[in-house]
């Protein structure tokens, strides 16, 4: 039951930084080539779709590993440390995300090209900013997790 619950929490994880490092390298240069209305209208879609998905997995996550690191607290490994670490760094990336990154999205997501500030390249900009911090913190998780199921 332990190595199921390892095997899924790293693929969870690890499908997770996949689908964020995708929104940094690959759709926000995607959308940020579109003419100016399109791509404005993207992000917005963007930021409602995901902005409804990422929050569950997150938290989905992050139980996953307090679970992992709860059932195998007894195990010999010392990969107990990694897990506590790894948890962390998805705690911080939560508080982040909501102190950060989820404002900046919640103004973005109810933007049109007519009621959309003039500074909203500029907003979009610095949420990507702190999305690759973002980023670094989940990444970093999903080491010490895959390292810990080593």
């Amino acid at each position: 039951m332990l190595s199921t619950l390892e095997a899924a929490t790293v693929v969870i994880v690890g499908l997770m930084v996949g689908v964020e490092f995708s929104v940094a390298f690959v759709m926000n240069r995607v959308i940020d080539a579109l003419p100016e209305d399109s791509a404005q209208q993207a992000h917005a879609h963007g930021g409602r779709m995901l902005g409804a998905v990422m929050p569950v997995w997150y938290i989905g996550s992050l139980v996953l590993v307090a679970v992992w690191a709860v059932m195998g607290r007894h195990d010999p490994d010392p990969g107990t440390g990694l897990l506590v670490t790894a948890a962390a760094l998805l705690v911080l990336s939560v508080i982040m995300s909501l102190l950060l990154l989820v404002p900046i999205n919640n103004r973005n997501k109810t933007w049109t090209p007519e009621n959309r500030p003039a500074d909203w390249r500029e907003q979009l900009a610095r949420w990507a900013r702190y999305h690759y911090g973002r980023l670094a913190l989940i990444a970093a998780a999903f080491t010490l997790l895959a390292v810990a199921r080593g």
